[in-house]
């Protein structure tokens, strides 16, 4: 838990960050004041509490659940382990799909939904529950499905930057440096602004956080809809997305 400075630290950061107090946010949150000031003193929340943070922050409650260093439920953890070896397949086809990439969603969410196949090895080797600022970022995308491996081609894929699957294990770590512009390239495979991540993260950035472009956006959140789908949906979604590249 290195480094790690507590929910109710990360919480009263981005809630300052999106200009809110206490009061906002309990009121969104729907929970009462005294519940949710309990949290920032440094009580753990109840799974439900995390749960109504998310659409009251704007986030995935499974993000949510990240930033507090706890057990994601098997109900907002990926469907099938097996699957997180075709998602860098399907954005690679997807990011030249630029017309096309509403119609790979609708084919996505049009799959039927299956019981869990089996919980996905979370944590892999050096990424803790709770722990350095890069742990947060890379536990987010691992319950996005995206092992290391996975990390490395879909960032080349959508930044054009490539770094070893090895490195993400280092960042996740606390053992390589989590950069400002790093921060930035984690925002857009996480759809989350890079002052939100900066604020979690204490990380400085650079620049003024930069607009995440329509179609950055949209690959965000395709990669979020195949979480839930089996390795077969998500590898039948590949070849769909490569034969609309032909089309």
């Amino acid at each position: 838990m290195t480094g790690y400075p507590g929910f109710g630290v990360l919480l009263a950061s981005l809630s300052a960050h999106r200009d809110l107090d206490i009061g906002a946010l309990a009121r969104r949150a729907e929970v009462p004041e005294p519940e949710l000031q309990s949290v920032f003193d440094g009580l753990m929340p109840t799974p439900s509490l995390l749960r109504q943070l998310g659409p009251a922050l704007g986030l995935h409650a499974e993000d949510v659940f990240v930033i507090a260093g706890t057990t994601v439920p098997d109900d907002l953890a990926p469907l099938d382990a097996e699957a997180r070896k075709w998602v860098p397949y399907v954005v690679r086809h997807a990011v030249d799909l630029p017309q096309k990439k509403s119609e790979l969603r609708h084919l996505i969410r049009s799959l039927p939904r299956h019981e869990l196949v089996e919980s996905p090895p979370f944590p892999q080797l050096y990424d803790p529950p709770a722990g350095p600022p890069g742990a947060l970022l890379v536990r987010m995308l691992r319950y996005r499905n995206l092992d290391w491996m996975g990390m490395a081609r879909t960032y080349l894929f959508l930044t054009g930057r490539y770094w070893s699957a090895s490195t993400y294990g280092m960042v996740g770590a606390g053992r390589k440096e989590l950069t400002p512009d790093l921060v930035a390239d984690f925002g857009t495979v996480l759809g989350i602004p890079a002052g939100d991540l900066a604020a979690l993260t204490g990380i400085t950035l650079c620049e003024r956080p930069r607009t995440h472009e329509p179609a950055a956006v949209e690959m965000a959140e395709l990669i979020w809809d195949m979480r839930r789908l089996t390795a077969d949906q998500v590898r039948h979604t590949s070849e769909a997305a490569a034969s609309m590249r032909l089309t």
